[in-house]
């Protein structure tokens, strides 16, 4: 298992090959959406918004290089119900 962004990955293969790490809440399905993040990895969400997986690019190459693996959400989507407690406060 892995924790990234308090999310438990508990689905996890290593494509050496292609060094891309695939990585999966629960058994892999296909997302409702996905978005690239600004460093080229892929988020992927259920239909509820929730974050099902990643695949992280060049991974080996990045850790050796870097020696970390920097990602960066897409942004978020607040709904307006979310906001209006603090715009009333204003």
């Amino acid at each position: 298992m892995i924790t990234i962004a308090g999310i438990q990955f508990d689905h996890i293969h290593y494509d050496e090959r292609g060094d891309v790490l695939y990585l999966s809440v629960g058994h892999p399905r296909e997302p409702a959406e996905a978005f690239e993040t600004p460093e080229g990895h892929t988020v992927e969400y259920d239909e509820s918004g929730r974050v099902i997986g990643l695949e992280l690019y060049a991974v080996r190459h990045i850790l050796d290089r870097d020696g970390e693996l920097r990602l960066t959400w897409p942004p978020a989507h607040l709904a307006a119900g979310a906001l209006e407690p603090a715009l009333a406060a204003a």
